[in-house]
């Protein structure tokens, strides 16, 4: 092979990873602001805001179907070993994660429409104080990508610890809300949904700080800590965990 057809396949090669990284920091900045606009419309009970969050999901799939498309490309032509190799695998790893967080913040925008139509709940505070801090992680997780700063990764896999415990607290909440007053079961079985899909936002975001570590380290980052959230079943009341696997769920 000419040195001139060389250079050209590696200039080819390059932009490739130039634009697999630009599409992850579009979708990671999406999700972001899909976030903070899904619990924005809680907080103003704007349910036009929350049905734009709602229809912008499709944006961070069809990113998502971009990526992929990409990363099949690079392996198929490519052939990346070593760190080029972990790179793209783990950008393609975390896309999903990000995908997943896209349609947890569809689903807290869903039941923001929902709770607008209902008077509000003194606890929605309570969901509010627990969206910050996975606010923080997703911007820090989808930077600390970006950055290859794997200490950065680690800050959010260790604070995924205070969004479990602030989630068991607010979960017993809810549930000692609802048995005093019949009238709140349905607006506080929102709370419930939305409570989850926060945790669960930060699950992800747990995954793609492991993600990180091992393309960077080439290695795992350990073994999980143990789950601090209520969906520990040991730590739950009889008849809580079924309320717990419902909340896990949405259309």
């Amino acid at each position: 092979m000419s040195e001139v057809s060389q250079g050209h396949i590696v200039g080819v090669y390059d932009e490739e990873f130039k634009k697999l990284t630009k599409l992850l920091a579009k979708m990671g900045g999406l999700a972001e602001s899909q976030l903070a606009n899904a619990l924005t419309a809680i907080e103003k009970r704007d349910s036009k805001l929350a049905l734009a969050v709602k229809e912008n999901d499709k944006e961070i799939d069809a990113l998502e179907h971009e990526v992929e498309a990409l990363v099949v490309r690079m392996l198929a032509l490519r052939q990346p070993v070593a760190n080029d190799l972990r790179y793209i695998v783990s950008t393609l790893r975390v896309s999903a994660d990000i995908e997943r967080i896209g349609d947890y913040a569809k689903n807290i925008a869903k039941r923001a429409v929902a709770l607008n139509q209902m008077p509000s709940e003194p606890l929605l505070r309570g969901i509010l104080r627990m969206g910050r801090p996975v606010q923080s992680m997703l911007k820090d997780v989808i930077d600390a990508h970006l950055q290859g700063d794997v200490a950065k990764a680690i800050d959010v896999w260790e604070a995924d610890e205070e969004v479990d415990a602030l989630y068991t607290s607010l979960f017993r909440e809810l549930l000692t809300y609802m048995m005093e007053d019949p009238r709140h079961i349905t607006p506080c079985t929102h709370l419930l949904f939305i409570a989850k899909n926060l945790e669960r936002i930060g699950d992800h975001a747990t995954n793609i700080a492991e993600i990180i570590h091992f393309q960077v380290k080439g290695e795992a980052l350990g073994d999980r800590r143990p789950k601090a959230d209520a969906s520990n079943y040991a730590t739950l009341q009889p008849g809580e965990a079924a309320i717990d696997d419902v909340a896990a769920e949405d259309d």
